[in-house]
């Protein structure tokens, strides 16, 4: 974005991009590297909610690198995703080929878009990184009649190892922990489809629950956990591998996983309204 914005939505989203991460030189390569795409079966569900054969239009808000968008590619006329970080939006344009995807630089609550246009707007691991009633609002608003929106999350840690999830999961509550202590707390995942629901703007309203199969390695493991922005920046401000607990993830992890590369399955949450 250009300019200074008095929208205190936009300035929410602007706190919590700057203690973000993204930022962090090499931090949105490897992010797009070791995260997970959304399975096919989430976005035909979404499809199938949408009541649409193939979408003309789908847009992914807080789009990060692209994973999430380009996925979209081959199942609709056009896609946009919709990025406030210029750094991850960067890469996003890189890893991009298909020339139905397109990016823009703006936050979610702002994206240019003309009403009625999208039959699917989705939020993928991002919705907790908004103010949520004005990016409901301006999503209702570029939704058509029927078209559907989605927040979808999934949970941490993948299910890979009973030992590896258990300090994958005590490190996750960590960074959590240590992150309200410095004064940036987000919107809790577990409060989307009330704050979905308490809107207004969706005459139906629900959560999908599926799962996705992927593969990876020990260090595959230690890649999504230095994905998490806020770990990159309390690694990056002097917090040790120790005291985050990184250091017993990958030594619980290399003992688990050795060199085998190992089925992974994530398990994903899709809060949907539609209009």
């Amino acid at each position: 974005m250009t300019g200074h914005s008095e929208d205190p939505s936009e300035h929410f989203s602007e706190r919590l991009m700057r203690g973000s991460g993204y930022s962090a030189p090499g931090f949105a390569g490897s992010y797009d590297l070791h995260r997970p795409s959304p399975p096919a079966a989430l976005l035909e569900a979404l499809c199938l909610e949408a009541q649409v054969d193939r979408p003309e239009l789908v847009v992914d808000l807080g789009s990060g690198t692209g994973l999430s968008t380009r996925a979209w590619a081959e199942l609709a006329d056009e896609v946009v995703g919709v990025e406030g970080s210029p750094e991850m939006r960067e890469q996003a344009e890189v890893a991009t080929a298909a020339p139905n995807v397109r990016y823009v630089e703006a936050f979610a609550q702002q994206t240019g878009l003309p009403d009625r246009s999208a039959d699917i707007v989705t939020c993928s691991q991002s919705f907790h990184w908004m103010e949520p009633q004005s990016v409901l609002a301006e999503a209702a608003r570029i939704l058509r009649p029927g078209g559907v929106f989605a927040a979808y999350d999934y949970d941490w840690p993948p299910v890979v190892h009973p030992e590896v999830e258990a300090v994958f999961e005590a490190m996750v509550g960590r960074v959590g922990r240590m992150r309200a202590e410095r004064g940036r707390p987000r919107y809790s995942k577990d409060g989307h489809l009330d704050r979905i629901r308490a809107s207004g703007q969706f005459r139906y309203t629900r959560e999908i629950v599926l799962h996705s199969r992927d593969r990876g390695t020990a260090g595959r493991i230690i890649g999504l956990a230095l994905s998490l922005g806020p770990l990159a920046v309390m690694l990056r401000d002097g917090v040790t591998e120790e005291e985050v607990g990184l250091a017993a993830l990958r030594e619980v992890a290399a003992d688990a996983l050795g060199e085998r590369e190992v089925e992974i399955f994530i398990c994903y949450r899709a809060r949907i309204g539609v209009k």
